[in-house]
């Protein structure tokens, strides 16, 4: 169907309901319309994301329709047991988020398949936990995650609890592409599946054993329960799913002087009092920042709207707050995580710590002081998941601890997705004993680190590119990095170049190509002889070119300053690639 035939069908056929079709008619654009029906909106390894609104290549009840009856198609594939084993569905406070869960739930339950449905807003982590514990077939979260207001997603996770693998996202896919009209895709009532007990809410049944399961991972409890208290921290869920879960779980453990944000403490699609409802940008801690003051808090946390992401700010001596980076945060967790387990002699001879390619190498140097492995995967926590699942399935690992800079973390084995909710108790934890046992704080910790492996420090710049032309554009930057013959940034040599879209690497010292074992990937890897990298790749779910910066130096001016060279040197060659001078 051309555009235009897309277009007529949406507004003009009354299987769309007015309201869609009333949208539409009041476009007057012609390149809106274009942006709305150009393609459908893609479905990727884990899911949908994009702007919400009538059209194929937007978020809205019919294309969750469409989705989720491939879904659905997938499921039936495997017969009664796995449509008796059903779905659960999670969702967060985003616009529309309740009703795409509703209609996901209901186009299942017209195939037969048996859905649990939460009744409230609750974290991706705990949709994660609820399919392995309720032994179901898959998952469904509706979430945009730390996107702007105007977005929303849905992601599809596997029995495992993992994001639904390429190979069984690809036949999900398949079956989506494989129904060529939009019309014609049917719900249950909920009355109706609930009679046929198809349709079952899910609560505080599946809270309880979760937090219990968190709570588990506390390396010194008793320091918690009698110290806990002792511990200020300001807490904000930035108006998302949070809140709920690491209240409990820090009130449970003895973390009970938490003073949550009011303004952002309840849900709110529109986060209104930040501009972008991601705890990477520094803005979203203005109120925090607020309420440590008047508390003297030793730290500030914050999560994502679906509670997978935590960001965290300190004290520091002059009274303020200092943001750490996703880095920081995961080198923290992994040197308390690691040092107190061995110092237990609780750490398993075959420990394991995974990270993925665009983190800091400062970890797999902490890994091998502890004598411990470091495995790398590519960037995306559903990789992190599926390399925990290839050790516990093989044998040949323990995992203790994985991170992504991107403010992902996870411990534990009954998650298989990143957990702001484990890592707030995990850091909590840190943070207390650090206070109580050792004296000092995270800085003293992380300068001590630093002193010992180096100094190393990252950063990261987005270009967004939005619609068509956007991702022309983005394909044109990529290309234009593969011919580049690279051999050093700002004066800093270049010991590797990884193509993982090619899956070759080469070796610049030696002029030797190797095979790289990871999935094929669009990603380019520049690895620094003495450590550090740049790495550019399009994000997956966001229009958006993403480039990460590392490096090392050996005082903390000297990072600095190697930093803002090496940033100002690749931003030099992108704006000569978008003005064809290059």
């Amino acid at each position: 169907m051309s555009i235009q035939d897309r277009y007529r069908l949406w507004s003009e056929n009354s299987y769309f309901d007015e309201e869609t079709r009333l949208e539409l008619k009041n476009i007057t654009d012609p390149q809106e319309i274009e942006e709305r029906f150009y393609t459908d909106l893609e479905f990727g390894t884990g899911g949908l994301r994009g702007i919400i609104g009538a059209g194929t290549n937007r978020m809205n009840k019919y294309v969750i329709r469409k989705v989720t009856q491939g879904l659905a198609e997938c499921v039936c594939d495997l017969g009664e047991e796995g449509m008796k084993r059903g779905v659960v569905i999670a969702y967060d406070s985003r616009r529309f988020s309740p009703e795409f869960a509703l209609e996901a739930a209901l186009v299942l339950a017209r195939n037969g398949i048996k859905v649990y449905l939460f009744e409230a807003l609750r974290p991706t982590p705990e949709l994660s936990f609820a399919v392995r514990y309720l032994q179901a077939l898959a998952g469904i979260v509706v979430t945009a995650s730390h996107n702007p207001k105007s977005y929303n997603g849905y992601k599809v996770y596997w029995e495992d609890g993992g994001q639904v693998p390429p190979a069984k996202a690809d036949q999900i896919l398949a079956r989506i592409n494989a129904r060529e009209s939009w019309l014609g895709i049917e719900t249950l009532s909920v009355e109706e599946a609930k009679q046929l007990g198809l349709l079952q809410i899910i609560g505080q049944d599946i809270d309880e054993p979760y937090l219990a399961r968190v709570h588990e991972l506390a390396l010194y409890p008793e320091l918690d329960k009698e110290k806990g208290k002792d511990l200020q921290i300001v807490y904000t869920p930035l108006h998302g799913a949070g809140n709920m879960l690491v209240r409990k779980a820090l009130a449970e453990l003895g973390f009970s002087s938490v003073t949550v944000v009011a303004e952002q403490e309840h849900p709110d699609p529109n986060f209104t009092t930040v501009p972008y409802p991601n705890p990477e940008i520094p803005a979203t801690f203005e109120l925090a920042r607020k309420y440590g003051k008047a508390l003297e808090a030793d730290l500030l946390l914050a999560t994502d709207p679906d509670a997978d992401r935590l960001g965290v700010a300190l004290r520091t001596p002059e009274g303020d707050y200092l943001q750490l980076t996703g880095n920081q945060i995961g080198i923290i967790l992994t040197y308390y995580i690691l040092s107190q387990k061995k110092a237990l002699g609780i750490l398993p001879d075959n420990a394991a710590i995974i990270k993925t390619v665009a983190s800091t190498d400062l970890a797999d140097q902490v890994a091998q002081y502890f004598n411990v492995r470091a495995e790398n995967v590519l960037t995306g926590f559903k990789f992190i998941a599926e390399k925990e699942k290839e050790m516990e399935e093989g044998g040949w690992g323990s995992f203790q601890f994985g991170f992504e800079e991107s403010y992902g973390y996870l411990a534990g084995d009954f998650v298989r997705d990143k957990d702001a909710i484990i890592a707030s108790v995990i850091l909590a934890e840190a943070a207390l004993y650090y206070q109580q046992v050792e004296k000092r704080n995270f800085f003293a910790v992380l300068d001590s680190i630093y002193q010992q492996f180096g100094y190393y420090l990252e950063d990261q710049e987005s270009l967004t590119f939005e619609g068509k032309r956007g991702k022309e554009e983005m394909a044109l930057i990529m290309d234009s990095f593969r011919n580049l013959d690279i051999h050093e940034m700002c004066g800093i040599l270049i010991g590797r170049v990884d193509d993982y879209e090619q899956r070759i690497g080469k070796d610049l010292r030696t002029g030797e190509n190797y095979s790289l074992k990871l999935p094929r990937s669009n990603v380019l890897r520049y690895s620094f002889a003495e450590g550090g990298f740049v790495m550019v790749r399009p994000s997956g779910t966001e229009p958006k070119i993403k480039f990460y910066f590392s490096v090392k130096g050996t005082t903390l001016e000297e990072a600095e300053d190697l930093l803002h060279g090496v940033k100002e040197d690749v931003m030099y060659r992108i704006a000569k690639i978008r003005t064809g001078k290059l």
